[in-house]
């Protein structure tokens, strides 16, 4: 039967509206919604009643607002968080906005113009048909704050006291934006001649990040991605850029809706006031090489990312200040002061949206099973970093550190300490030197970002909780203290057996051997300092047991795989797919020249095996034929000397005895001149006497 379902539950009615916004598949449109649709209904008005509501109030509940709206790109996916998406064609767009309580048109970024005009033939459709309303409509205009860029400052004697919504009517677009301008004017105009029936609303957006970012995209990934020295700033980049944490928009359209303020036109920007090079420099910072370099704007067109809109958004110079969001909202700010105070948290929505996740692996195992192999193979496949424990390249990367006075004085510090550690340890560093480096490389913002591949260490359990200490864990835990910022999360112990290893040993090129040491005395020693260590109960592996990063085992048997394939399939399965940006076009344009290239020289090589082949047994065909006709000419030659042989007698027999008979009687034959000479040759030859003669 049925579930029982509360009596109390049968009479809740939930009380919701239904929100349009359009292109809820793109950036900001996306984020709004989606966050519009985990609010209820009247969730930002203030609580008028601490004890709760009256008694006959408990049979009304808010429901979260229902979302509905347009996507830019149709053969995409609907939005989960989406009730419904609606065509963008208006014949068939109209009843489905009628239907909404809210309709909120967003042209605040990358806005066509065909855009602009979708956004006021809704507000001019909707007022048409004004007088068929049943109930108030909200319209919501976000548009940019790109139409205040040509302002003059509030005091000229001052430029750094703010514009605030009071200096609406002082304000000027720039000049690319004259289009966002007039649909704002036509937005409030419509709004105000019957606003009990349908009440419209602008919301000037500042410069949007977060969630993932959008126009500010371009450095994050090139700060991420640590391919420059120096990230460029484009321009003076002296001017101040008003800006909003997309959430924050979302939350100032949420409370437009719940509040329907008596004031129709707000400026929505942070507090921050933040330069352009300021922006950069801390997203710099924190993602990547910490250096930033300006460049001339007519740069930006060779990044091939930035649009010319986006230029005039990074270019713009002004200072606002959103009096009235603040006095007529209720606000949960999730960055209020800003892109610079607020740069972790950001960075972290980033890194979780963009799916930018760091994988840290350390692959153990004998020497020569072929760790740095498979290394490099992860590294290659992965974008990760190599770390393995080379004293000679830990000093020489120390040389190179730093390009500010202060990070070249520490740098020359510490490869001071560290020559001084080598030559009082005959050459080589000491542990607490070799731990310093692992953990400064563990930590660099490269490893951060992308993550790393440990070759071979650390070798035991001491090294282990050396390297991978965090002195702010819980000294009561039992569980080793470790930090989890540089920890592996995956431990793969690469295992042979001694014989197959010694094999593989005796088989390298000599110079080779030498230069990884493994001649017959070193490698035994090696292998069997290996091996003693592994079977004593504190092993760098239990270590990762202990901490429930369990390794995983596996066997290598590089006769039958010299590449490692089994291996890299293994790991690759496990690990799972890379967690970073895949190749840009101009890395996957070159992949696919070098994948033609690659393909007309193994065709150019076999077509040339071919012909050589084709020519070996053209020659090979060729000097046997010579050798059987010369063959049969011998046979020839020796069967007609043989035949000469054996024919003799008979000759002589026929010259002496039948040629003198047969003459004389082809003579009389001529003589006589008979009918049939044959028959008379026949018969003279067989004469009587003729007969005689013969025998």
């Amino acid at each position: 039967g049925p579930p029982d379902i509360d009596e109390n539950t049968l009479k809740l009615n939930y009380r919701t509206k239904r929100v349009f916004v359009n292109n809820i598949d793109t950036y900001s449109s996306k984020c709004i919604a989606k966050f519009l649709s985990t609010c209820k209904v009247g969730g930002s008005l203030e609580e008028a009643d601490e004890d709760g509501p009256a008694e006959d109030e408990t049979t009304l509940q808010d429901g979260t607002f229902q979302i509905v709206g347009t996507i830019s790109n149709n053969e995409g996916e609907k939005p989960s968080f989406a009730l419904q998406c609606y065509s963008q064609k208006r014949d068939q767009l109209l009843p489905s906005l009628l239907e909404c309580a809210v309709v909120v048109y967003n042209i605040s970024e990358h806005a066509t113009a065909e855009l602009i005009d979708e956004a006021t033939w809704a507000i001019s459709a909707l007022h048409s048909d004004i007088e068929s309303f049943t109930s108030q409509k909200i319209f919501i205009l976000i548009s940019s704050v790109m139409t205040w860029a040509m302002s003059k400052p509030a005091d000229p004697n001052d430029p750094e006291i703010p514009l605030t919504e009071d200096d609406y009517r002082r304000k000027r677009h720039h000049p690319n934006f004259k289009e966002h301008a007039n649909a704002e004017k036509m937005v409030l105009k419509l709004g105000k001649t019957k606003k009990s029936k349908l009440s419209s609303y602008v919301v000037a957006a500042g410069v949007q990040y977060g969630m993932g970012e959008n126009l500010l995209h371009y450095f994050f990934k090139t700060s991420w991605l640590g391919e420059f020295a120096k990230v460029p700033v484009f321009g003076p980049g002296t001017n101040v850029i008003p800006t909003i944490h997309v959430n924050d928009l979302a939350g100032v359209i949420q409370n437009v809706i719940d509040h329907k303020p008596k004031i129709h036109y707000f400026l929505a920007v942070d507090d921050s006031n933040n330069t352009f090079e300021d922006i950069v420099k801390i997203i710099s910072f924190v993602l990547g090489p910490g250096k930033i370099k300006k460049v001339p704007k007519e740069e930006t067109y060779l990044t091939k990312v930035l649009t010319n809109a986006d230029v005039d958004y990074l270019s713009v110079n002004l200072r606002i200040e959103p009096v009235f969001l603040k006095e007529t909202f209720n606000l949960h700010w999730v960055s209020e002061a800003g892109i610079i105070d607020n740069i972790n948290r950001v960075v972290e929505e980033y890194k979780l949206l963009r799916l930018l996740l760091p994988i840290r692996i350390c692959l153990l195992g004998p020497p020569a099973v072929g760790k740095s192999s498979v290394a490099e193979k992860l590294c290659q496949h992965y974008k990760l970093h190599h770390i393995n424990l080379k004293e000679e390249e830990a000093v020489n990367g120390t040389e190179q550190e730093g390009e500010s006075e202060e990070a070249l004085s520490n740098a020359q510090d510490q490869l001071d300490s560290l020559k001084d550690s080598m030559e009082q340890n005959g050459g080589r560093l000491s542990d607490g030197l070799v731990y310093r480096i692992m953990r400064d490389k563990l930590n660099s913002t490269p490893c951060r970002n992308h993550g790393f591949v440990l070759d071979g260490f650390p070798k035991s359990y001491d090294q282990a909780k050396e390297i991978f200490y965090d002195e702010q864990d819980d000294p009561r835990s039992k569980m080793p203290a470790f930090n989890k910022k540089i920890i592996p999360e995956f431990i793969f112990s690469l295992e042979a057996s001694d014989d197959f290893l010694k094999e593989r040993v005796q088989n390298l090129p000599e110079s080779v051997a030498e230069k990884m040491h493994y001649s017959k005395d070193e490698y035994l020693t090696r292998l069997k300092k290996f091996r003693k260590a592994n079977v004593e109960d504190a092993t760098v592996l239990n270590y990762f047991d202990e901490l429930e990063i369990h390794p995983e085992h596996i066997e290598v048997n590089n006769a039958v795989d010299p590449e490692y394939g089994a291996v890299m399939d293994k790991i690759t399965r496990l690990v799972g797919r890379p967690r970073n940006y895949g190749p840009t076009p101009e890395e996957r344009e070159e992949m696919e020249r070098k994948s033609v290239e690659e393909t007309a020289q193994r065709l150019v090589l076999e077509t040339a095996e071919w012909n050589r082949r084709e020519a070996e047994t053209a020659a090979k065909m060729a000097t046997q034929l010579e050798e059987w006709n010369r063959h049969v000419t011998e046979v020839k030659r020796q069967e007609h000397e043989l035949l000469e042989a054996r024919s003799a007698p008979l000759r002589n027999y026929l010259m002496n005895y039948v040629m003198p008979s047969l003459t004389e009687g082809m003579m009389e034959c001529c003589k006589a001149k008979p009918d049939d000479p044959v028959d008379f040759l026949v018969m003279f030859l067989f004469d009587f006497k003729k007969l005689n003669k013969l025998y």
